[in-house]
């Protein structure tokens, strides 16, 4: 994409100006197991530190795991591995939100999946006003 890319477009990765501020005054705290990048600014007199991640790949928050969400909006101070305890046996892995992706969930009857789905039963009773 280059550098009109990067000045004009924020949906794929940070923008020019967010990378000068990560530059000047960013400090790289931690990366999640899909890459992003997740830093901190050095808090002024008075002030809370900035927290921010820059994804890898197309912004999208749902891709944030839960315990850099939690970081990110100060539950703790230090980073997320100082404060969970290790994984269970029967802990799936991370997977972002597939909603608008090929890989959604299409249910029966889904115009994706053809539009067909099956016939109503004779459980259904219409409501009617009068009755």
């Amino acid at each position: 994409m280059g550098i009109f890319g990067k000045i004009f477009t924020w949906w794929d990765g940070a923008t020019i100006g967010t990378m000068l501020f990560t530059a000047r005054k960013g400090e790289h705290v931690g990366t999640d197991a899909q890459g992003n990048k997740y830093y901190r600014s050095k808090p002024k007199q008075g002030q809370q530190e900035r927290r921010w991640v820059i994804y890898e790949g197309n912004n999208d928050a749902s891709r944030v795991p839960a315990e850099w969400h939690s970081w990110l909006h100060g539950a703790f101070g230090d980073v997320p591995e100082s404060y969970l305890p290790p994984p269970k046996i029967w802990e799936a892995e991370y997977t972002p939100n597939a909603t608008g992706t090929a890989a959604a969930y299409r249910p029966q009857g889904a115009l994706e999946r053809g539009g067909k789905r099956a016939k109503a039963t004779g459980d259904y009773e219409a409501w009617s006003p009068e009755g």
